[in-house]
């Protein structure tokens, strides 16, 4: 009998949990020949614990970069990158037996102040995690600005201080962005003043921008570009039968990319015709399911997407498997854009057009509004200007001879 070892076969302290690697790998969607590479992988990093005298405990990140190390120097070329060992880390460490790397600390006071506000936006405003990124991010470029002490020492923070930021970031800019730019900045203030940091309500203080939602006309895109959207997809393959469902359930159901990316199999109740919709706020609403969106995602299920344990409806292709972010969504309409040919344009786009294209067979504005799922009655009424047909229909003839 031969005594070579066998490539892939695991020994010492980390054989034990060979098993269950393969099975947690197996569900994330690996294919076998990815499987095979990670186990060897595995067995190298096991037999160089066991020749160091470590057990799976020790199996730190620490500790994995000094076997890295090891590796560069016996002259391996490939494996030799944290990364790759990645998934068998997360293993380890979700069953408890390989300890977590510690968390960051934050290292400044800026980054303790803004790790408190980014728990304020989500624990008490309820915006999701890639909003209070965004606001995170405006924070520190407003205290930034602040020449004193890196923008930290805020006791001399004024009024007029405020006002002059806003004038030289919305100075020349959009509506929208200035819009944003003011929201954003009055969140911030609102918890610097919750947050006992400053003494004055400066919230107050930040100017308001002009509301012009009345002459506001969404722009939705054409009957026409959106089948082109749809037919751009190539249903004989798995990408393609994702696409599709996706770019469906966008244009039919008015969903926001988000909404799409946090899908799961146990929110469709297809005996009911109906999906959950997972919305801002942690809203969660019935939605009805249109024959024609349940084929398309019925086609994905069943002829495309990647068996695992994952529960999104939605998910990436390569393992591991996993559901779509809200950049992934949006990322789908942008090659279908180029696909079909069209200017690149937003997820929200198609939301505009399920909300015209409702309005244009018949339904009401309070309809759409429930659709959408509007928080405010004047969101909605914005889509009033796109009816043009509607609107002459209950126009009166302005009176002859009148000025």
């Amino acid at each position: 009998m031969s005594n070579k070892r066998r490539p892939g076969r695991v020994a010492g302290p980390l054989a034990p949990y060979a098993a269950g690697f393969i099975k947690m790998l197996a569900g994330e969607g690996y294919a076998a020949g990815s499987i095979r590479n990670h186990l060897v992988r595995m067995a190298q990093l096991s037999r160089w614990l066991d020749a160091e005298r470590l057990d799976a405990d020790a199996l730190s990140g620490e500790v994995v970069e000094r076997f890295l190390a090891s590796r560069r120097a016996a002259g391996y070329r490939s494996w030799l990158s944290l990364r790759a060992f990645s998934p068998l880390l997360g293993h380890l460490r979700g069953l408890g037996v390989a300890p977590s790397d510690p968390v960051p600390v934050a290292a400044t006071p800026l980054e303790v102040l803004m790790g408190r506000y980014a728990t304020f936006l989500i624990e008490e405003r309820g915006l999701q995690p890639n909003s209070a990124v965004d606001y995170v991010r405006a924070a520190k470029a407003f205290l930034g600005c602040r020449p004193s002490h890196g923008g930290l020492d805020l006791g001399d923070l004024s009024g007029s201080e405020v006002i002059d930021y806003v004038r030289r970031q919305c100075a020349g800019g959009t509506v929208g962005h200035a819009r944003r730019t003011t929201v954003r900045l009055r969140a911030l203030l609102r918890f610097l003043f919750v947050d006992a940091v400053v003494d004055t309500p400066l919230a107050e203080l930040v100017p308001s921008v002009a509301n012009r939602r009345d002459d506001w006309i969404p722009k939705a895109i054409s009957r026409d570009e959106a089948a082109r959207l749809l037919r751009s997809c190539d249903r004989r393959t798995a990408v393609g039968r994702r696409d599709f469902a996706v770019l469906t359930v966008l244009s039919r159901l008015g969903l926001r990319a988000g909404e799409v990316a946090s899908m799961c199999l146990e929110d469709i109740d297809w005996r009911a015709g109906q999906v959950v919709i997972r919305g801002k706020g942690d809203r969660v609403e019935p939605l009805p399911l249109p024959p024609d969106v349940g084929e398309a995602v019925v086609g994905w299920l069943r002829r495309g997407r990647p068996r695992g344990e994952c529960r999104y409806v939605f998910t990436r292709m390569r393992a591991p498997m996993g559901g779509l972010s809200t950049a992934g969504v949006s990322q789908i309409v942008a090659r279908a854009c180029e696909r079909a040919g069209l200017p690149r344009v937003r997820a929200h786009r198609l939301r505009h057009f399920a909300a015209t294209e409702m309005l244009r067979a018949g339904g009401s504005l309070a309809e759409v509004g429930q659709v959408m799922r509007h928080t405010r009655v004047a969101t909605t009424s914005a889509y009033a200007n796109v009816d043009q047909r509607g609107l002459s229909a209950v126009t009166r003839p302005w009176p002859v001879g009148a000025p």
